[in-house]
């Protein structure tokens, strides 16, 4: 080979190393941008979901806010529908006071007292109805500690031994739950061993 040659190749060769680096530098500045382009595209996804956060946790607290100031006015207002059915009530038991001036001594104010007094019972009765509010009055039915207070036990020939014979104040039961036990008197059987009562 002669020199003209070897310098030829070797011009040659130098050119394709500049070419080549030129090409790698050109690709190595568009990675760079594109990797410059692709952070800020992450970024911006980033401030975006920053963003969308704290719009959830304020709605949240919103939520939250009016959540807390329905439930204070439940607790609050949660016997106002009752008290109204009550209030003809008092209405009611105002009006017979009012009758009965001016009659003290005479028996028709006696008996019109009973006639208010009772319009008034049924009234109330159908008010505490309209909430679920059932009376106990177990006369004639077994004894039933879950519902039943026994005041007494006494022998009753006529009904059956641990069956209730009379009741001395009724229970009441709100959506099946005893709110007051029904305070009775129980039947006892007539072999029964005595019970010392002052035990």
């Amino acid at each position: 080979m002669s020199t003209d040659e070897n310098r030829n190749e070797h011009e040659e060769l130098n050119e394709a190393l500049e070419v080549a680096k030129e090409e790698a530098e050109s690709a190595g500045e568009a990675s760079a941008e594109g990797e410059g382009s692709e952070v800020e595209a992450l970024k911006a996804q980033v401030q975006e979901f920053q963003e969308q956060m704290l719009r959830s946790q304020a709605e949240m607290q919103n939520v939250r806010r009016r959540a807390e100031i329905d439930v204070e006015k439940a607790h609050k207002f949660a016997l106002e529908k009752f008290v109204k059915e009550l209030l003809p009530v008092a209405d009611s038991l105002e009006k017979a006071v009012e009758s009965t001036e001016g009659h003290e001594d005479s028996a028709e104010a006696v008996a019109s007292i009973r006639e208010g007094v009772e319009m008034t019972l049924s009234l109330f009765m159908s008010s505490l109805k309209k909430f679920n509010v059932e009376q106990i009055n177990p006369v004639g039915e077994p004894f039933d500690p879950q519902h039943h207070e026994a005041m007494s036990m006494v022998p009753a020939p006529d009904a059956e031994p641990n069956s209730v014979v009379a009741v001395v104040q009724k229970g009441y039961l709100l959506n099946g739950r005893v709110v007051r036990p029904a305070m009775v008197v129980v039947a006892k059987a007539e072999d029964a061993p005595k019970i010392d009562e002052q035990a």
